[in-house]
């Protein structure tokens, strides 16, 4: 370009007549298009062709020439950086590549590197309120006096001394859609205007320019006073006769309600001035009649704005939402959420194309709102088919959101509609959901893995959104019946910590968990088997406890749905309830005071005692009546020990309460059995004493300062020992104290002896009522006693028939025991007791001598095992007698369906039999097997029970093969 003769050397612009240029400008009506020109040039040339123009119109000046003059000063007061054409781009990359700032003294320097800031050339305003000085006189017609004005107050309020900012603050969103309604329609009916035939779309774009200034020059103090009294002079000049014209004026302009939108702004920014400003005494004054000038002209012309035609506001909220304009992201809000713009055609047209700019979680709740409120009160088909493409849009926005924003977006869904969510406004939303639902669902439960987890997540998000209750369920439904879909359909429920919503419906002041109502209703009392029930158990164990996200359900929600209200004996979800309760008290408190402490401590532990009272009845409940099994006592009895562990003092208010309330516990306990107290001591501490029969002091050393008498009709004179028995079942602690402080005299033969038949009959009597913890808990007292010798068991030869020439000694507890349980089962079976026990009991009882059977096994393994010599013979005997002994309790036990759990103990026995009979490596072993072999088939004949005696001829037959 430098080598171009059309450009001076040095110079930045070609040297071509202004005149022209000027008259060119004007006559293609391209003030903006100057502006960006001039603006692109350094600041001293910009200032310099400012000049120029000022100097142009004030010769001669005509009313085009007014008329280009403002528009200039308008659009370098509109113009923002970044919104050039390519034009306008390439001049200036030109200008900062090879731009250079002529010399005042000589013009044919080299270029230099233009260096200049041109966000802020210096001295424009003042050029510009020279330019309005030396026309002024110029200026008759109405219309240019109100642009002329309006431009320089709105010069004055872009002042950074003048006002508290409150350009920084913009106005309220819908106030500004309202003015530049406003504009577009004064453009619309104003011929005279140049926007007049513009299209909608131009008019908003241009309208939003001018209510968006972010001017690139700001005035000094010296141009602000300047220009403050150039307005003084020019308002004192103008002002009564504009006045009369604009109260007259029934057709407004853009130009007269700019002016006097800006002359209210300018005044609030004077009086701000004159708080707050250092002015001089002239400065003052000059302030102070701008002030009462601005509020006398403001008087009778301010109201003509109240009655601006704000029709247009919806078409022009949809241009700035469609044109992306300044404030589109507030225009959106306001667009989502006006009830009165919804629904037509454009509105939804709008939203469909522009929803990339909806995926807000505001702005999505926003859209729901308005469609719910559309939904209620049309139901036309029309109507219909504009909520589905609505719906489907707003899904389509929410599907883009983030995890987190949905959630926020569920929260408030469910807060605004409760767990029905949409479905319960919106008809179209119920249309085809269930039927998507278990789509969606069934295939969900078939991708169970990690990497579909994410999918199915996204996949959830959008039914909950629809209809929260309805999905939920579902998902509860399935997880209880689809084997092994429950960890993975409650990790997708835990993605959704908004689920945890409380509703407050029914009861506003207890509210309820929506997720613990949605188990309650689709299926807590619809299990109806084992896995169902487990499923159920453990998919709520996760949604208490989830790993990393966050519980879904509390366990003081859980508690008060799942366990309080079935903790009665004839509650046919009772065995269920217990379980839910023992998981929830294993989850560690969140806080200082337990939750326990909110679901009723004390009255909760009355009522597992209750039930432990129950189990002193238990085989003489009628058979119609519904009570929970002897394996669920020793659940009973966990959970009892864990509460006794929770509940202190810390979970009353005081301690004072704390005493009141173990001393209603104790009272209501006092009328149950007696050994439900002892399960309270660690409750109880050192308040109470520990109650037991009378005659449990006969055989027991019981320090009275703990101990305390009792008389029971049930426990009279020889009683004592079946007492020190039941003692023996509460817990391993109190059953070594018994252990300890029990009293016998070993020297005495008759002590002793009637010490061992009364202990077989206190055995007998608690046998029954045991449940396997509890039978547990009494086998080592049986073995202990045994071993201390204490207990005598005398061993008969009944199934002997030759002298064994074996060391038995290791083995003589296991041999006894083995008696001892024959003992118990020959008094049990004998005529004297043949009604004690109903028909069912008997399977109980010989499912815990199995179980002792069968620790009695692991003993003689252990016993032999641990020997310092080989002892197979030993321990084939050992087998042998106790094979023979489970056979002879088999034979006396009544007609039922007893055989099968003998049948496996009595396998059990003969295949440790026949490890020990191989290892026997004396060289008389294969006659002792076969003699053996011989007796167990001669002893096995004679079982009635047919399948025990084929399969255990069976088993021999191999044996001896």
């Amino acid at each position: 370009w430098k080598d171009d003769g059309f450009f001076s050397v040095g110079a930045m612009i070609p040297d071509v007549n202004h005149t022209v240029l000027f008259e060119l400008v004007k006559a293609l009506e391209a003030p903006r298009l100057f502006v960006q020109l001039l603006l692109a040039l350094p600041p001293a040339v910009c200032r310099e062709q400012l000049e120029n123009l000022v100097e142009y119109i004030s010769s001669e000046t005509s009313p085009s020439d007014i008329r280009f003059f403002l528009d200039v000063w308008w659009e370098v007061m509109k113009h923002r950086e970044g919104q050039e054409d390519a034009t306008v781009s390439a001049f200036s990359a030109l200008i900062h590549q090879h731009g250079a700032e002529p010399s005042l003294e000589d013009g044919l320097q080299p270029p230099k590197r233009f260096k200049g800031d041109p966000g802020n050339p210096p001295g424009l305003p003042m050029v510009l309120l020279e330019g309005l000085k030396q026309i002024r006189g110029s200026i008759a017609q109405t219309r240019p006096r109100c642009y002329a004005l309006a431009n320089l107050a709105e010069l004055l309020c872009l002042s950074s001394g003048l006002g508290p900012g409150d350009r920084d603050s913009p106005l309220p969103i819908t106030e500004h859609l309202a003015k530049l309604s406003a504009l577009v329609s004064l453009w619309s009916s104003d011929t005279d205007s140049q926007y007049h035939p513009c299209g909608l779309g131009e008019k908003v774009r241009e309208a939003d320019r001018s209510m968006s200034l972010l001017p690139l020059i700001k005035p000094s103090r010296e141009e602000l006073f300047g220009g403050l009294e150039l307005l003084c002079t020019l308002l004192q000049a103008w002002g009564e006769e504009l006045q009369d014209t604009l109260r007259g004026s029934e057709d407004l302009c853009f130009e007269s309600c700019r002016l006097l939108d800006t002359l209210a702004t300018l005044g609030k920014n004077l009086d701000f001035l004159l708080e707050t400003g250092d002015l001089g005494e002239d400065e003052t004054q000059v302030v102070l009649e701008l002030t009462q000038l601005t509020k006398d002209f403001l008087r009778d012309t301010s109201a003509i704005l109240k009655d601006l035609d704000t029709s247009l506001v919806s078409s022009v909220a949809m241009e700035i939402i469609a044109q992306r304009l300044d404030r589109h992201v507030d225009t959106c809000s306001v667009f989502a959420s006006e009830k009165t713009w919804a629904f037509s055609k454009a509105w939804v047209e709008c939203l469909v194309k522009n929803k990339v700019l909806f995926q807000n979680p505001e702005l999505v709740l926003k859209l729901l709102e308005t469609l719910v409120n559309f939904a209620t009160s049309h139901h036309d088909k029309e109507a219909q088919e504009l909520e589905m493409q609505v719906i489907k849009a707003i899904v389509e926005c929410y599907t883009e959101l983030s995890l987190s924003d949905k959630n926020k977006v569920i929260s408030s869904v469910l807060a605004s509609w409760g767990g029905p969510g949409l479905s319960q406004n919106v008809q179209v939303v119920r249309e085809g959901f269930q039927e998507d639902l278990n789509v969606t669902l069934n295939q969900i439960t078939k991708s169970v893995s990690d990497e579909g987890l994410t999918r199915a997540v996204a996949s959830m998000a959008r039914l909950t959104l629809l209809s929260p209750e309805a999905t939920v369920k579902q998902v509860c439904h399935l997880a209880v019946v689809n084997l092994g879909a429950h960890q993975f359909l409650a990790q997708i429920l835990c993605s959704f910590p908004s689920l945890s919503f409380l509703e407050s419906h029914e009861d506003p002041g207890r509210p309820h968990s929506l997720v613990v109502r949605c188990l309650q209703e689709a299926v807590w009392e619809k299990l109806s088997t084992t896995r169902e029930e487990e499923q159920f158990l453990q998919f709520l164990s996760f949604l208490m406890q989830p790993g990393s996200a966050t519980p879904l359900v509390s366990p003081v929600e859980v508690t008060k749905a799942f366990v309080l209200p079935y903790l009665k004996s004839d509650s046919p979800q009772i065995e269920l309830s217990l379980q839910i309760l023992s998981k929830v008290l294993g989850i560690p408190s969140c806080s200082e005071d337990h939750w326990i402490k909110s679901c009723h401590p004390f009255p909760l532990l009355l009522s597992l005692c209750r039930l432990l009272d129950g189990y002193t009845k238990y085989w003489h409940q009628p058979r119609e009546q519904l009570f929970p099994s002897l394996e669920t006592k020793d659940l009973i009895l966990s959970i009892l020990c864990q509460l006794c562990e929770l509940v202190g003092p810390e979970t009353v208010p005081s301690s004072e309460l704390w005493v009141q309330s173990l001393a209603w516990l104790h009272r209501k306990v006092a009328s149950l059995d007696w050994t439900v107290g002892l399960r309270l001591k660690k409750l109880y501490g050192d308040y109470f004493k520990n109650e037991v029969p009378a005659t449990l002091f006969e055989i027991c050393r019981l320090p009275e300062d703990e101990w305390t008498s009792q008389s029971w009709p049930a426990y009279g004179p020889g009683s004592g020992l079946l007492a020190w028995m039941e003692c023996c079942c509460v817990s391993p602690e109190l059953r070594d104290t018994m252990l300890a402080l029990l009293t016998i005299n070993v020297d005495n033969p008759e002590e002793v002896n009637l010490f061992s038949k009364g202990f077989l009959v206190a055995l007998i009597q608690v046998l029954p009522w045991c449940s396997h913890g509890e039978w547990k808990r009494l086998a080592p007292v049986v073995e202990q006693l045994l071993q201390r010798q204490v207990l005598h068991v005398p061993y008969t030869l009944e199934y002997v028939h030759h002298m064994p020439l074996l060391n038995l000694r290791p083995f003589a507890c296991h041999l006894q025991l083995s008696v001892l349980f024959l003992r118990g089962f020959q008094l049990l079976c004998s005529s004297s007791c043949s009604t004690w026990l109903p028909p069912e009991a008997w399977l109980h009882v010989v499912q815990l001598y199995c179980a002792s059977l069968t620790d009695l096994l692991a003993s003689i393994k252990a016993t032999a095992g641990a020997a310092s010599e080989p002892c197979a013979q030993e321990v084939s005997f050992t087998c042998i007698q106790v094979f023979c002994h489970l056979l002879h309790v088999a034979a006396m036990l009544p007609a039922g369906d007893c055989g099968e759990p003998l049948l496996v103990v009595a396998l059990e026995v003969l295949s440790q039999y026949e490890v020990s009979s191989r290892a026997d490596t004396s060289p008389c072993a294969a006659l002792s097997r076969a003699n053996e072999g011989h007796f167990l088939e001669s002893i096995t004949d004679n079982v009635g029970h047919e399948e025990l005696r084929s399969t255990l001829l069976q088993k021999l037959s191999k044996l001896g093969a």
